[in-house]
């Protein structure tokens, strides 16, 4: 297995697997009631196909499997840019959707490199492919020079917990994304 930068034309594999770690009840919540999730998926990948956005393929490292075959996804971008690379999302939401989310919390800090969707194709899970894209992730910050790697973690979701803090992650407060409740852990770079 081997970690890459994202390639534009994966994009609409990437939209399926950001909507997968997003979950379909957040999508439609996202989209209103007279939306379905095929329209948010060509939502999702007009933003990764794009420069600008949270979601775009620029921040995305790709898992490939030994055949090159497409395995997991790590979307990552430093939290001080979150209002900047979200404002495309909130626009086309509006326009498409005539749903208004500029009233949404950021879910991410200045000084953290935010792991905003992660997730590993069924395919491929059990392999390591997630904790492969979470080291690499780790490297990004490193090389950012940002301090802390931060997510949220759905608190149904203890399975990835344990993924996360068996890398180092650790527990810094709660959150809300979506409609439900999320833990936020950061992984802190100066610590040995």
């Amino acid at each position: 297995m081997k970690i890459v930068n994202a390639q534009r034309s994966w994009a609409s594999w990437i939209a399926s697997r950001i909507m997968e770690a997003m979950t379909d009840e957040c999508c439609l919540n996202l989209t209103g009631p007279r939306q379905g999730l095929a329209s948010f998926h060509h939502l999702m990948t007009d933003l990764v196909e794009r420069t600008d956005t949270q979601y775009s393929y620029l921040n995305t490292l790709v898992a490939l499997s030994d055949d090159d075959e497409l395995a997991g996804i790590c979307v990552s971008y430093d939290g001080a840019s979150l209002l900047r690379l979200r404002k495309p999302f909130i626009d086309e939401s509006l326009k498409r959707f005539g749903m208004d989310h500029s009233n949404m919390k950021p879910e991410t800090e200045e000084g953290e490199l935010y792991l905003d969707s992660l997730c590993v194709d069924a395919n491929f899970r059990h392999c390591g492919v997630g904790t492969a894209l979470l080291k690499a992730s780790i490297d990004k910050a490193r090389r950012l020079k940002l301090p802390k790697v931060g997510l949220l973690v759905d608190k149904g979701n203890p399975k990835a917990e344990r993924l996360y803090r068996s890398l180092g992650f650790e527990y810094v407060g709660d959150s809300e994304w979506g409609g439900h409740p999320m833990r936020h852990l950061q992984y802190d770079l100066a610590r040995p």
